[in-house]
């Protein structure tokens, strides 16, 4: 793996500067477990007949930041990027036409359209979209949220860059 270049979140930062440190430090996470590798190794899945693999988790994250930011938080209607109603977990079904190149831009992309309709948010401000009980979520619950999913994922990933090419940590 490349050099750790994340930055460590804040020791005595303030609530929101904590979540979205925690928030970016865990997406600088998956972008380096991915860093270094070519698109067939980040094709490659764990362990098959799971079809997981690092791209695909890059796939699933970038669904997972569209969905609770612009699609919940926002609520924009947008559908998603890789998953149809035929095939709703598209994101990890890959072909030799998925690469990093791609699937890294749109990921990034939602990160940054995440982080534009956050920045206009207030953590006690409530979501367009509702819970299945149908109640909204505030901004507080979704950062707490996507920081146990991308801690989840980079678990995942862990274990699959290990896999990969013998390279570990966190």
């Amino acid at each position: 793996m490349t050099t750790d270049e994340r930055s460590e979140p804040a020791l005595t930062a303030a609530e929101r500067p904590m979540l979205e440190g925690w928030l970016d430090y865990h997406r600088d996470t998956l972008a380096l477990k991915c860093a270094g590798l070519t698109d067939a190794q980040l094709r490659e899945a764990s362990v098959p007949p799971s079809e997981l693999s690092l791209l695909g988790l890059v796939r699933h994250m970038a669904e997972v930041e569209r969905g609770w930011f612009r699609e919940v938080l926002a609520g924009e209607d947008v559908k998603a990027v890789y998953g149809t109603d035929e095939d709703p977990d598209g994101e990890f079904h890959l072909t030799e036409a998925d690469t990093w190149e791609k699937d890294g831009a749109i990921w990034r992309e939602e990160i940054a359209r995440a982080r534009e309709i956050a920045a206009n948010v207030g953590l006690d401000d409530l979501s367009v979209g509702l819970s299945r009980k149908g109640e909204p979520y505030n901004l507080r619950w979704i950062y707490t949220h996507m920081i146990e999913e991308y801690a989840r994922h980079n678990g995942h990933a862990d274990l699959v860059r290990e896999r990969i090419d013998g390279a570990t940590g966190d």
